[in-house]
């Protein structure tokens, strides 16, 4: 079995306080609709925003930044990345993507999650020690009104639905839904037993670690009866890609270490160093940095590793980059990464 690679972007809105004086956090939101805009022009095939509730992102409401880009984008498909269902209601959720699909004449998507940042839960009213069954239940309902116009339905965190019709209904018929996993294999069975494509986040270590995890899912979804098919893994990497391979590495960098130092420290991870750095870009390391040719070598090694991927989008964002550089990097990737990427076939094996 083979499999094409799609190649998109991932982003969180992320906004550095300290760069207030230069660029507000409107203008922020403006230059990233540019950015999904410039992403679609040069041929890539997804853009998805995150969601966080923190002062840090300006994500916290993805279904509106890619409601703005819906109606300034031709081709891309649109899609969150991800959707930290747990803490959301399901039905409202169904909502706003149906909505964005309707605007973008079928191009919107979801990825949904437990949510790897936890001010959600606070936030909305739901406890930690329910992080789990919230997503479980959460889950189940979105996909019977995926499936049905009129639902029934009774669940342990929000009220019953008898029969209600909840509306728009989308234009895709069924509106893609992935679930979005980080390392608990459980997640990963999850979604291959409903059958769901997986989106994978590999943002540190060796990415062929993750195989066993994504053999669970494959054989989950065999045995729930699934064709191969519809079983597609998408992997989410921090990465970014210049004209030369060193550009790429001394634009990265700095921002890269500062980001994952802090938001390292309030989770007990190690400090970033420049050799932990540096082993991260060899050929088995998550980071996906370099130039065309470099990132289509290793998105192709990693795939193989992983045993077919479908998709790969790049998160940028830790490189706390200028607008700029972003709107080349999209380029680079439109014009020589994918391209490069559709005329190869990857095996499965």
């Amino acid at each position: 079995m083979v499999s094409k690679i799609e190649v998109g972007i991932d982003s969180f809105a992320s906004f550095d306080e300290a760069s207030q004086a230069v660029v507000s956090p409107s203008e922020r939101l403006q230059n990233l609709v540019k950015l999904i805009e410039h992403a679609d022009q040069v041929g890539l095939d997804v853009f998805g925003i995150g969601e966080h509730h923190r002062r840090e992102f300006l994500d916290s409401a993805p279904a509106v930044i890619l409601a703005a880009a819906a109606v300034r984008t031709n081709s891309i498909r649109l899609t969150s990345a991800v959707t930290v269902l747990s803490a959301a209601d399901p039905v409202r959720v169904f909502q706003e993507f149906a909505t964005l699909d309707l605007l973008s004449r079928g191009r919107a998507e979801m990825v949904v999650g437990r949510g790897s940042s936890i001010e959600a839960f606070p936030l909305f009213g739901f406890r930690l020690e329910d992080y789990d069954s919230l997503f479980e239940e959460k889950l189940d309902l979105l996909l019977k009104i995926r499936d049905n116009e009129h639902v029934r339905w009774s669940g342990e965190y929000r009220p019953p639905l008898t029969g209600q019709g909840v509306y728009p209904r989308p234009l895709q018929n069924p509106l893609p839904i992935w679930v979005g996993v980080g390392g608990t294999p459980e997640s990963f069975v999850r979604a291959g037993v409903l059958g769901l494509p997986l989106a994978v986040a590999v943002i540190g270590g060796e990415t062929h670690q993750f195989r066993p995890l994504i053999d669970l899912y494959r054989e989950a979804g065999r045995r729930a009866g699934h064709p191969p098919d519809q079983l597609k893994v998408g992997l989410h990497s921090l990465g970014y890609v210049a004209e030369t391979t060193q550009e790429a590495v001394d634009d990265f960098y700095p921002g890269y270490v500062r980001t994952m130092n802090k938001f390292g420290k309030e989770r007990g991870w190690r400090p970033v160093t420049r050799a932990s750095f540096d082993a991260q870009l060899g050929p088995k390391g998550a980071l996906i940095i370099g130039d065309p040719d470099e990132v289509v070598k290793k998105i192709i090694q990693h795939s193989k590793a992983l045993g077919g991927i479908s998709r790969v989008t790049f998160q940028m964002d830790p490189g706390s980059l200028s607008h700029e550089k972003l709107m080349r990097a999209i380029e680079l990737l439109g014009t020589h990464v994918a391209p490069a990427l559709r005329e190869i076939e990857v095996g499965t094996k």
